[in-house]
Protein backbone atom coordinates (compact mmCIF):
# COMPACT_ATOMS: atom_id res chain seq x y z
CA UNK A 1 0.00 0.00 0.00
CA UNK A 2 1.40 3.38 -1.05
CA UNK A 3 1.97 6.11 1.51
CA UNK A 4 3.40 9.60 1.24
CA UNK A 5 2.84 13.35 0.91
CA UNK A 6 0.88 15.14 -1.82
CA UNK A 7 1.89 18.74 -2.56
CA UNK A 8 -0.79 20.85 -4.20
CA UNK A 9 -2.92 23.97 -3.85
CA UNK A 10 -6.50 23.96 -2.48
CA UNK A 11 -9.30 22.73 -4.75
CA UNK A 12 -6.91 21.47 -7.42
CA UNK A 13 -9.00 19.30 -9.74
CA UNK A 14 -5.94 17.35 -10.81
CA UNK A 15 -5.10 16.49 -7.21
CA UNK A 16 -8.64 15.17 -6.71
CA UNK A 17 -7.77 12.17 -8.89
CA UNK A 18 -5.10 10.95 -6.49
CA UNK A 19 -7.17 11.70 -3.39
CA UNK A 20 -10.24 9.80 -4.62
CA UNK A 21 -8.01 6.93 -5.75
CA UNK A 22 -6.45 6.81 -2.28
CA UNK A 23 -9.94 6.59 -0.77
CA UNK A 24 -10.52 3.40 -2.76
CA UNK A 25 -7.07 1.84 -2.34
CA UNK A 26 -6.72 3.02 1.28
CA UNK A 27 -3.31 4.50 0.48
CA UNK A 28 -2.11 6.84 3.22
CA UNK A 29 -1.80 10.25 1.58
CA UNK A 30 -0.90 13.33 3.64
CA UNK A 31 -1.85 16.57 1.87
CA UNK A 32 0.20 19.79 2.09
CA UNK A 33 -1.71 22.56 0.35
CA UNK A 34 -1.80 25.60 2.65
CA UNK A 35 0.48 27.86 4.64
CA UNK A 36 2.81 27.42 6.41
CA UNK A 37 3.52 24.00 4.88
CA UNK A 38 3.02 24.83 1.20
CA UNK A 39 2.69 28.13 -0.67
CA UNK A 40 2.00 27.64 -4.37
CA UNK A 41 4.31 29.77 -6.51
CA UNK A 42 6.96 29.87 -3.79
CA UNK A 43 7.43 26.46 -2.18
CA UNK A 44 7.42 24.72 -5.57
CA UNK A 45 10.13 27.09 -6.82
CA UNK A 46 12.62 26.43 -4.02
CA UNK A 47 15.84 24.47 -4.72
CA UNK A 48 14.73 21.76 -2.28
CA UNK A 49 11.45 21.21 -4.11
CA UNK A 50 13.01 21.38 -7.58
CA UNK A 51 15.64 18.84 -6.53
CA UNK A 52 12.81 16.35 -6.00
CA UNK A 53 10.48 17.60 -8.77
CA UNK A 54 12.51 19.38 -11.49
CA UNK A 55 9.39 20.50 -13.38
CA UNK A 56 8.21 22.47 -10.33
CA UNK A 57 4.64 21.38 -11.02
CA UNK A 58 1.86 20.36 -8.66
CA UNK A 59 0.33 18.06 -7.74
CA UNK A 60 3.55 16.29 -6.78
CA UNK A 61 3.85 13.18 -4.62
CA UNK A 62 6.72 12.13 -2.38
CA UNK A 63 6.49 8.56 -1.12
CA UNK A 64 7.52 7.70 2.42
CA UNK A 65 10.29 5.60 0.89
CA UNK A 66 11.70 8.59 -1.02
CA UNK A 67 10.15 8.01 -4.46
CA UNK A 68 8.99 11.20 -6.19
CA UNK A 69 6.25 11.37 -8.83
CA UNK A 70 4.68 14.34 -10.63
CA UNK A 71 1.78 14.55 -13.16
CA UNK A 72 -1.65 13.86 -11.72
CA UNK A 73 -2.44 10.69 -13.69
CA UNK A 74 0.90 9.15 -12.73
CA UNK A 75 0.30 9.97 -9.06
CA UNK A 76 -3.20 8.47 -9.17
CA UNK A 77 -1.75 5.31 -10.74
CA UNK A 78 0.97 5.15 -8.07
CA UNK A 79 -1.51 5.24 -5.16
CA UNK A 80 -4.03 2.89 -6.82
CA UNK A 81 -4.35 -0.89 -6.73
CA UNK A 82 -4.87 -3.68 -9.26
CA UNK A 83 -8.67 -3.37 -9.28
CA UNK A 84 -8.50 0.35 -10.05
CA UNK A 85 -5.88 -0.10 -12.77
CA UNK A 86 -7.81 -2.91 -14.50
CA UNK A 87 -7.76 -6.53 -13.37
CA UNK A 88 -6.97 -7.96 -16.83
CA UNK A 89 -4.60 -6.76 -19.57
CA UNK A 90 -7.61 -5.79 -21.70
CA UNK A 91 -9.24 -3.86 -18.86
CA UNK A 92 -5.94 -2.17 -17.97
CA UNK A 93 -5.56 -1.00 -21.58
CA UNK A 94 -9.10 0.39 -21.55
CA UNK A 95 -8.41 2.27 -18.32
CA UNK A 96 -5.31 3.87 -19.87
CA UNK A 97 -7.41 4.65 -22.96
CA UNK A 98 -9.95 6.69 -20.97
CA UNK A 99 -7.30 8.40 -18.84
CA UNK A 100 -5.47 9.49 -22.00
CA UNK A 101 -8.73 10.54 -23.66
CA UNK A 102 -9.60 12.74 -20.69
CA UNK A 103 -6.24 14.53 -20.78
CA UNK A 104 -6.02 14.98 -24.54
CA UNK A 105 -9.65 15.41 -25.67
CA UNK A 106 -11.75 16.58 -22.72
CA UNK A 107 -9.48 18.97 -20.81
CA UNK A 108 -8.87 21.48 -23.68
CA UNK A 109 -12.53 22.21 -24.61
CA UNK A 110 -13.62 21.96 -20.97
CA UNK A 111 -11.02 24.58 -19.99
CA UNK A 112 -11.98 26.88 -22.87
CA UNK A 113 -15.64 26.73 -21.88
CA UNK A 114 -15.29 26.85 -18.08
CA UNK A 115 -12.28 29.11 -17.38
CA UNK A 116 -13.91 32.37 -18.62
CA UNK A 117 -16.80 31.79 -16.16
CA UNK A 118 -14.24 31.52 -13.35
CA UNK A 119 -12.44 34.73 -14.47
CA UNK A 120 -9.33 32.69 -15.27
CA UNK A 121 -9.26 33.27 -19.02
CA UNK A 122 -10.39 35.93 -21.49
CA UNK A 123 -13.75 35.05 -23.07
CA UNK A 124 -13.74 34.50 -26.81
CA UNK A 125 -17.10 33.76 -28.40
CA UNK A 126 -15.76 31.79 -31.34
CA UNK A 127 -13.47 29.62 -29.21
CA UNK A 128 -16.18 29.05 -26.60
CA UNK A 129 -18.77 28.00 -29.17
CA UNK A 130 -16.26 25.64 -30.78
CA UNK A 131 -15.45 24.17 -27.35
CA UNK A 132 -19.15 23.79 -26.57
CA UNK A 133 -19.70 21.71 -29.69
CA UNK A 134 -16.65 19.59 -28.88
CA UNK A 135 -18.02 18.95 -25.38
CA UNK A 136 -21.35 17.99 -26.95
CA UNK A 137 -19.57 15.47 -29.18
CA UNK A 138 -17.66 13.98 -26.24
CA UNK A 139 -20.78 13.68 -24.09
CA UNK A 140 -22.53 11.89 -26.96
CA UNK A 141 -19.63 9.52 -27.49
CA UNK A 142 -19.57 8.65 -23.81
CA UNK A 143 -23.34 8.41 -23.62
CA UNK A 144 -23.34 5.73 -26.31
CA UNK A 145 -20.57 3.83 -24.50
CA UNK A 146 -22.50 3.91 -21.20
CA UNK A 147 -25.80 2.77 -22.70
CA UNK A 148 -25.21 -0.80 -21.49
CA UNK A 149 -22.63 -0.07 -18.77
CA UNK A 150 -22.70 1.32 -15.24
CA UNK A 151 -19.03 2.33 -15.31
CA UNK A 152 -16.54 3.02 -18.09
CA UNK A 153 -14.51 -0.19 -17.65
CA UNK A 154 -15.86 -3.33 -16.01
CA UNK A 155 -18.48 -3.40 -13.27
CA UNK A 156 -16.69 -1.30 -10.65
CA UNK A 157 -15.12 2.12 -10.40
CA UNK A 158 -11.65 2.31 -11.95
CA UNK A 159 -9.10 5.01 -12.60
CA UNK A 160 -10.99 5.64 -15.84
CA UNK A 161 -14.11 6.78 -13.99
CA UNK A 162 -12.14 8.77 -11.41
CA UNK A 163 -10.15 10.64 -14.06
CA UNK A 164 -13.06 11.45 -16.37
CA UNK A 165 -15.35 12.50 -13.51
CA UNK A 166 -12.67 14.91 -12.24
CA UNK A 167 -12.35 16.30 -15.75
CA UNK A 168 -16.13 16.77 -16.07
CA UNK A 169 -16.56 18.20 -12.56
CA UNK A 170 -16.36 21.91 -13.35
CA UNK A 171 -18.33 21.48 -16.58
CA UNK A 172 -21.26 20.12 -14.59
CA UNK A 173 -20.83 22.74 -11.87
CA UNK A 174 -20.53 25.75 -14.19
CA UNK A 175 -21.91 25.31 -17.70
CA UNK A 176 -23.77 22.02 -18.35
CA UNK A 177 -27.27 23.24 -17.63
CA UNK A 178 -30.24 20.83 -17.79
CA UNK A 179 -31.37 21.90 -21.26
CA UNK A 180 -27.96 20.99 -22.65
CA UNK A 181 -27.57 17.76 -20.67
CA UNK A 182 -30.98 16.25 -21.29
CA UNK A 183 -29.77 14.50 -24.44
CA UNK A 184 -27.10 12.58 -22.49
CA UNK A 185 -29.07 10.60 -19.94
CA UNK A 186 -26.53 7.76 -19.65
CA UNK A 187 -23.62 10.13 -19.06
CA UNK A 188 -25.65 12.09 -16.49
CA UNK A 189 -26.60 8.89 -14.67
CA UNK A 190 -23.00 7.70 -14.60
CA UNK A 191 -21.70 11.08 -13.35
CA UNK A 192 -24.28 11.28 -10.54
CA UNK A 193 -23.63 7.65 -9.58
CA UNK A 194 -19.91 8.33 -9.24
CA UNK A 195 -20.04 11.60 -7.33
CA UNK A 196 -22.42 10.06 -4.80
CA UNK A 197 -20.05 7.22 -3.97
CA UNK A 198 -18.63 7.67 -0.44
CA UNK A 199 -15.07 7.79 -1.79
CA UNK A 200 -15.92 10.65 -4.17
CA UNK A 201 -17.96 12.51 -1.54
CA UNK A 202 -15.05 12.33 0.89
CA UNK A 203 -13.06 14.52 -1.53
CA UNK A 204 -15.70 16.54 -3.41
CA UNK A 205 -18.18 17.03 -0.61
CA UNK A 206 -21.67 17.66 -1.93
CA UNK A 207 -21.54 18.58 -5.61
CA UNK A 208 -24.22 20.97 -6.80
CA UNK A 209 -24.66 20.74 -10.57
CA UNK A 210 -25.58 23.99 -12.27
CA UNK A 211 -29.20 24.85 -12.97
CA UNK A 212 -28.26 27.72 -15.23
CA UNK A 213 -25.03 28.24 -17.14
CA UNK A 214 -22.63 30.59 -15.36
CA UNK A 215 -22.20 33.93 -17.12
CA UNK A 216 -18.93 35.53 -18.10
CA UNK A 217 -18.08 38.76 -16.25
CA UNK A 218 -15.69 40.64 -18.53
CA UNK A 219 -15.30 43.47 -16.02
CA UNK A 220 -14.31 41.10 -13.22
CA UNK A 221 -11.78 39.39 -15.50
CA UNK A 222 -10.28 42.76 -16.42
CA UNK A 223 -9.95 43.70 -12.75
CA UNK A 224 -8.07 40.45 -12.06
CA UNK A 225 -5.41 41.20 -14.69
CA UNK A 226 -2.11 42.93 -13.85
CA UNK A 227 -2.51 46.66 -14.30
CA UNK A 228 0.01 49.25 -15.31
CA UNK A 229 1.49 51.34 -12.54
CA UNK A 230 -0.15 54.74 -12.42
CA UNK A 231 1.82 57.32 -10.48
CA UNK A 232 -0.23 59.06 -7.87
CA UNK A 233 0.41 62.50 -6.48
CA UNK A 234 1.55 62.34 -2.92
CA UNK A 235 -0.89 63.93 -0.57
CA UNK A 236 0.56 66.59 1.65
CA UNK A 237 0.28 66.31 5.38
CA UNK A 238 -2.54 68.04 7.20
CA UNK A 239 -0.08 70.57 8.59
CA UNK A 240 1.28 71.31 5.11
CA UNK A 241 -2.19 72.06 3.79
CA UNK A 242 -2.83 74.41 6.66
CA UNK A 243 0.20 76.61 5.89
CA UNK A 244 -0.51 79.99 4.24
CA UNK A 245 -0.19 79.90 0.45
CA UNK A 246 2.57 82.53 0.43
CA UNK A 247 4.65 80.48 2.87
CA UNK A 248 4.28 77.33 0.71
CA UNK A 249 5.39 79.26 -2.37
CA UNK A 250 8.50 80.54 -0.60
CA UNK A 251 9.40 77.00 0.53
CA UNK A 252 9.02 75.66 -3.04
CA UNK A 253 11.18 78.48 -4.40
CA UNK A 254 13.89 77.83 -1.81
CA UNK A 255 13.91 74.07 -2.35
CA UNK A 256 16.78 72.96 -4.56
CA UNK A 257 15.78 70.96 -7.66
CA UNK A 258 16.47 67.25 -7.31
CA UNK A 259 19.31 66.02 -9.49
CA UNK A 260 18.12 64.12 -12.54
CA UNK A 261 19.04 60.44 -12.71
CA UNK A 262 21.09 59.44 -15.71
CA UNK A 263 18.98 57.51 -18.20
CA UNK A 264 20.22 54.23 -19.62
CA UNK A 265 20.25 53.46 -23.37
CA UNK A 266 16.76 51.96 -23.28
CA UNK A 267 15.21 54.91 -21.43
CA UNK A 268 16.90 57.38 -23.78
CA UNK A 269 15.48 55.59 -26.83
CA UNK A 270 11.96 55.62 -25.41
CA UNK A 271 12.26 59.19 -24.17
CA UNK A 272 13.02 60.32 -27.73
CA UNK A 273 9.73 58.86 -28.97
CA UNK A 274 6.55 60.96 -29.14
CA UNK A 275 4.44 60.80 -25.96
CA UNK A 276 1.09 59.43 -27.10
CA UNK A 277 -1.98 58.05 -25.40
CA UNK A 278 -2.21 54.31 -24.70
CA UNK A 279 -4.26 53.00 -27.69
CA UNK A 280 -5.18 49.69 -26.06
CA UNK A 281 -6.39 50.93 -22.66
CA UNK A 282 -9.95 49.86 -23.49
CA UNK A 283 -8.93 46.24 -24.07
CA UNK A 284 -10.32 43.82 -21.43
CA UNK A 285 -12.39 46.66 -19.94
CA UNK A 286 -14.85 46.97 -22.82
CA UNK A 287 -16.25 44.76 -25.57
CA UNK A 288 -13.43 44.03 -28.01
CA UNK A 289 -15.27 44.31 -31.33
CA UNK A 290 -17.61 47.19 -30.59
CA UNK A 291 -15.43 49.35 -28.32
CA UNK A 292 -11.78 48.31 -27.90
CA UNK A 293 -10.90 47.82 -31.59
CA UNK A 294 -12.51 51.07 -32.82
CA UNK A 295 -10.76 52.90 -29.96
CA UNK A 296 -7.43 51.32 -30.94
CA UNK A 297 -7.89 52.33 -34.59
CA UNK A 298 -8.74 55.89 -33.63
CA UNK A 299 -5.95 56.40 -31.08
CA UNK A 300 -3.11 54.39 -32.60
CA UNK A 301 -0.28 56.81 -33.48
CA UNK A 302 1.95 55.23 -36.11
CA UNK A 303 4.80 57.55 -35.13
CA UNK A 304 4.62 56.74 -31.43
CA UNK A 305 3.92 52.99 -31.66
CA UNK A 306 4.88 50.12 -33.96
CA UNK A 307 3.17 46.82 -34.80
CA UNK A 308 4.99 43.49 -35.09
CA UNK A 309 3.91 40.02 -36.11
CA UNK A 310 5.55 37.12 -34.25
CA UNK A 311 5.52 33.42 -35.08
CA UNK A 312 7.04 30.61 -33.01
CA UNK A 313 9.97 29.03 -34.87
CA UNK A 314 9.65 25.44 -33.67
CA UNK A 315 6.03 24.23 -34.02
CA UNK A 316 7.24 20.67 -34.54
CA UNK A 317 8.47 20.66 -30.94
CA UNK A 318 5.06 21.61 -29.53
CA UNK A 319 3.31 18.56 -28.06
CA UNK A 320 0.66 18.90 -25.34
CA UNK A 321 -1.34 22.12 -25.69
CA UNK A 322 -1.20 22.89 -21.97
CA UNK A 323 2.61 22.81 -22.21
CA UNK A 324 2.51 25.18 -25.19
CA UNK A 325 0.24 27.49 -23.21
CA UNK A 326 2.72 27.43 -20.33
CA UNK A 327 5.44 28.44 -22.82
CA UNK A 328 3.53 31.65 -23.59
CA UNK A 329 2.67 32.34 -19.95
CA UNK A 330 6.27 31.79 -18.86
CA UNK A 331 7.51 34.36 -21.36
CA UNK A 332 4.92 36.91 -20.23
CA UNK A 333 5.78 36.42 -16.56
CA UNK A 334 9.42 37.24 -17.20
CA UNK A 335 8.57 40.41 -19.12
CA UNK A 336 6.90 42.40 -16.34
CA UNK A 337 9.29 45.31 -16.90
CA UNK A 338 8.09 45.61 -20.50
CA UNK A 339 4.39 45.98 -19.65
CA UNK A 340 4.46 49.80 -19.61
CA UNK A 341 5.77 49.86 -23.16
CA UNK A 342 4.02 46.99 -24.94
CA UNK A 343 0.83 45.08 -25.58
CA UNK A 344 0.40 41.68 -27.21
CA UNK A 345 -2.22 39.12 -28.14
CA UNK A 346 -0.72 35.66 -28.63
CA UNK A 347 -2.79 32.69 -29.79
CA UNK A 348 -2.17 28.96 -29.55
CA UNK A 349 -3.71 27.23 -32.56
CA UNK A 350 -4.46 23.53 -33.09
CA UNK A 351 -4.50 20.49 -30.86
CA UNK A 352 -2.04 18.18 -29.11
CA UNK A 353 0.96 17.36 -31.35
CA UNK A 354 -0.37 19.64 -34.09
CA UNK A 355 -0.21 23.23 -32.93
CA UNK A 356 1.40 26.58 -33.60
CA UNK A 357 1.87 29.89 -31.80
CA UNK A 358 1.69 33.36 -33.33
CA UNK A 359 0.55 36.84 -32.37
CA UNK A 360 0.62 40.59 -32.79
CA UNK A 361 2.74 42.85 -30.55
CA UNK A 362 2.51 46.62 -30.12
CA UNK A 363 5.67 48.40 -28.97
CA UNK A 364 6.15 52.02 -27.94
CA UNK A 365 8.55 53.53 -30.42
CA UNK A 366 9.77 52.25 -33.77
CA UNK A 367 12.65 50.07 -32.60
CA UNK A 368 12.44 46.33 -31.94
CA UNK A 369 11.83 46.58 -28.20
CA UNK A 370 13.51 43.35 -27.09
CA UNK A 371 16.92 44.69 -28.08
CA UNK A 372 16.60 47.90 -26.08
CA UNK A 373 17.07 46.41 -22.62
CA UNK A 374 18.70 43.23 -21.23
CA UNK A 375 15.65 42.88 -18.95
CA UNK A 376 13.44 42.39 -22.00
CA UNK A 377 15.53 39.79 -23.84
CA UNK A 378 13.34 36.81 -22.93
CA UNK A 379 12.56 34.03 -25.43
CA UNK A 380 12.29 36.51 -28.31
CA UNK A 381 14.83 34.53 -30.35
CA UNK A 382 12.40 31.61 -30.44
CA UNK A 383 10.14 33.68 -32.72
CA UNK A 384 10.43 35.16 -36.19
CA UNK A 385 9.51 38.85 -36.20
CA UNK A 386 8.09 41.04 -38.95
CA UNK A 387 7.33 44.74 -38.62
CA UNK A 388 3.87 45.55 -39.95
CA UNK A 389 2.70 48.49 -42.02
CA UNK A 390 -0.08 50.12 -39.92
CA UNK A 391 -1.88 51.32 -43.04
CA UNK A 392 -2.03 48.04 -44.92
CA UNK A 393 -5.14 45.92 -45.24
CA UNK A 394 -3.17 42.87 -44.09
CA UNK A 395 -2.20 44.60 -40.83
CA UNK A 396 -5.77 45.72 -40.14
CA UNK A 397 -6.97 42.14 -40.62
CA UNK A 398 -4.25 40.74 -38.34
CA UNK A 399 -5.01 43.29 -35.62
CA UNK A 400 -8.74 42.63 -35.81
CA UNK A 401 -8.37 38.83 -35.74
CA UNK A 402 -5.65 38.57 -33.10
CA UNK A 403 -7.13 41.19 -30.78
CA UNK A 404 -10.66 39.75 -30.95
CA UNK A 405 -9.61 36.07 -31.22
CA UNK A 406 -12.10 35.72 -34.05
CA UNK A 407 -11.66 35.36 -37.78
CA UNK A 408 -10.41 33.14 -40.59
CA UNK A 409 -6.66 33.22 -39.72
CA UNK A 410 -6.03 32.05 -43.27
CA UNK A 411 -2.23 31.90 -42.93
CA UNK A 412 -2.46 29.61 -39.88
CA UNK A 413 -4.69 26.79 -41.10
CA UNK A 414 -5.67 25.63 -37.61
CA UNK A 415 -8.52 26.40 -35.23
CA UNK A 416 -7.98 28.57 -32.16
CA UNK A 417 -7.16 26.61 -29.03
CA UNK A 418 -6.72 29.52 -26.62
CA UNK A 419 -5.11 32.93 -26.37
CA UNK A 420 -3.10 35.04 -23.95
CA UNK A 421 -2.95 38.80 -23.49
CA UNK A 422 0.16 40.73 -22.45
CA UNK A 423 -0.80 44.09 -21.01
Amino acid sequence: MAAGTLYTYPENRRAFKALITAQYSQAQVHVLSTLPHFHFGQTNCTPEFLCKFPAGKVPAFEGDGGSCVFESSAIAYYVSNKELRGSTPEAAAQVVQWVSFADSDIVPPASTQVFPTLDIMHHNRQATESAKEEVRRILGLQDAHLKTRTFLVGKRVTLADITVVCTFLWLYKQVLEPAFCQAFLNTNRWFLTCINQPQFRAVFGEVKVCEKMAQVDAKKFAESQPKKDTPQKEKGSKEEKQKPQAERKEEKKAAAPAPEEEMDECEQALAAEPKVKDPFCKYSNEDTLSVALPYFGEHFDKDGWSLWYAEYCFPEELTQTFMSCNLITGMFQQLDKLRKNAFASIILFGTNNSSSISGVWVFRGQEFAFLLSPDWQVDYESYTWRKLDPGSEETQTLVREYFSWEGAFQDVGKAINQGKIFK
